[in-house]
């Protein structure tokens, strides 16, 4: 019997990938192609829609190349949370004061209406206790809300059709307008099973939504997986290089494919905490350009400042909550490309190895073991250093896009001593952020044992051993690094029927590679730090009062 593939295809912020994955979860060939990103003004920041579909494309082409159609039976695709806007005949509408067409797409990160989300916050609806009582400028409503008072005749009166960009993404493939729960339940405040509520929507400003039974931001709805109309649209199958008629399974946010991809891994015999326990034991993290700290439960957890509960927003009939951190490998490249001493680091790094970012890491990494003394633990490096790490803003459980970052024990040198312990104290600090989300969590009731890492800096061995230490939990890694993409290609084989339902699929397709364990004798270590970073955060909202005052 042939073997059977489905396809998992992964729009992150700055490239397109996709897999060809087996039935059990292994990874035949995958491909890559970036996609570009525009900054007309400050904290705008744009893609187009026709660039990332034709990325989509060329990498589904790449990946599926030599393999019989036939054996393809599912696709699935994930994406980041960004808004797409169309028109009546589904064509670009432009998001950018200056008016180019194709700039279509405002992105996740894209922070121009976080005064619209602040006045949004200040009603008070009850739509917000489901985003931890605050809304983020990284959601929909208050883009939308932006669009409407700055762009209205350019691109509001224009605009037919509102998408989440995984949602574009299954409506290209097969014409059907039927939006996923993922994203709207976690982006745009739709509730199941009572769906919209016309009151927020009113009460923001924006009633002209209501029109059509919510036409314009999707009025039929279904949980992730499900399949979608009859498959592959004619045109899709030709522009993809697939069958007419492949099954394409509602999609997922690019992090919640992330956690169906280690979250539901087979545990038994690795002795872990999470063990006979229920899968709401663990928390699923998924750490690339920004983080997203995915915890699922049986019943509904309300956790201030945690975006959430969220039903069948990942796994089909479990509550989601989402916290997460806006910036992290962006953060981390930041300080690191922006020290004094970053040329020295790229000559160094580049006689070792071809230039990369993973190159750059390891470099790091190496580095700091060489300055630690050979009897004491790298982490103990960190001990003078200290970073708030919210350059971006804080996404949970502060929910404050306000604050900034910080740093502090910094010092004239400008070695690469120095740039590696600022490179180590911001990797605690991220992960010092992990342990503040928890503690949110474990407050509102959720018991994690287990934390499942997947995503680019899970392979940054240090950013994995210190959170760890940091959390005094045990790390999983998948035996697939790009678990991403094999929880897109899980949303194609429950599209297909091979599988029952996404816990079966994620239960055979996701398994663990390694498991990392905290080092116990730095647990003092990190309850001081910890006890810093929070002091951190006090002391800016401190320092705001004072400059307040008349």
């Amino acid at each position: 019997m042939a073997e059977v593939f489905y396809v998992g295809v992964d729009v992150g912020t700055a490239s397109v990938r996709a897999a060809l994955v087996t039935r059990g979860g292994v990874l035949s060939t995958t491909a890559q192609e970036p996609i570009s990103i525009w900054e007309p003004e400050s904290d705008h920041y744009v893609q187009s829609s026709t660039d990332i579909w034709d990325k989509c494309c060329t990498v589904v082409k790449k990946v599926t190349d030599g393999v019989e159609r036939s054996q393809v039976r599912g696709v699935g695709f994930d994406a980041t949370c960004s808004l797409v806007v169309l028109d009546q005949s589904f064509q670009p509408v432009p998001v950018t004061q200056d008016g180019e067409t194709q700039r279509n797409v405002v992105m996740w990160m894209d922070h121009r209406a976080a005064e619209q989300a602040a006045r949004i916050t200040n009603t008070g609806h009850r739509v917000l206790s489901r985003v931890g009582g605050v809304m983020s400028p990284e959601m929909q409503p208050p883009k939308l809300l932006w669009l409407k008072e700055n762009l209205k005749e350019r691109c509001w009166s224009k605009a037919a059709h509102f998408f989440d960009l995984p949602d574009f993404l299954s409506w290209k493939a097969t014409g059907c307008l039927t939006r996923s729960l993922c994203t709207l339940v976690c982006k745009w405040t739709y509730c199941p099973p009572e769906g919209w509520d016309p009151s927020f929507w009113t009460t923001i400003g924006l009633e002209d939504l209501l029109e059509n039974n919510f036409s314009k931001i999707g009025s039929e709805t279904c949980s992730p997986g499900s399949p979608l109309g009859r498959g592959l649209s004619q045109e899709a199958a030709d522009d993809l290089g697939l069958n007419p008629g492949t099954a394409v399974g509602a999609s997922l946010i690019d992090a919640h494919a992330g956690g169906l991809g280690v979250i539901g891994a087979d545990v038994k015999g690795f002795h872990l905490p999470c063990e006979g326990r229920p899968i709401s034991s663990r928390m699923a993290m998924i750490c690339g350009t920004s983080s997203c700290h995915m915890a699922i439960s049986e019943q509904p957890l309300f956790v201030p400042g945690v975006w959430g509960p969220c039903l069948s927003a990942m796994v089909p009939g479990m509550w989601l909550n989402e916290g997460g951190q806006s910036a992290t490998g962006r953060l981390i490249d930041h300080v690191v490309r922006g020290h004094a001493a970053y040329s020295q680091l790229q000559e160094q790094a580049q006689q070792r190895l071809p230039f990369t970012g993973e190159n750059i890491s390891s470099y790091l990494n190496n580095h700091l073991s060489l300055m630690a003394d050979s009897a004491s633990a790298v982490d103990l490096l960190g001990s003078n250093i200290h970073v708030w790490p919210d350059f971006h803003g804080n996404r949970s459980p502060l929910a404050d896009p306000t604050l900034k970052g910080t740093v502090v024990g910094l010092s004239l040198s400008q070695t690469l001593d120095d740039l590696a312990l600022l490179y180590l104290a911001t990797v605690q600090a991220l992960a010092l952020g992990t342990l503040h989300i928890l503690e949110a969590m474990k407050e509102a009731g959720h018991d994690i044992r287990t934390l499942f890492l997947c995503g680019g800096l899970s392979k940054n061995a240090l950013f994995v051993q210190v959170h760890a230490n940091a959390t005094g939990l045990p790390v999983v890694l998948p035996d697939q690094m790009e678990a991403v993409l094999v929880g897109a290609a899980v949303l194609g084989a429950c599209a297909s029927q091979d599988y029952n339902n996404i816990q079966e699929a994620m239960e055979k397709m996701a398994k663990v590679g390694k498991v990392i364990q905290p080092d116990h004798e730095l647990q003092s270590f990190y309850e001081r730090k910890y006890k810093v970073f929070l002091r951190l955060f006090s002391h800016q909202r401190e320092y705001q009062d004072l400059m307040k005052q008349r």
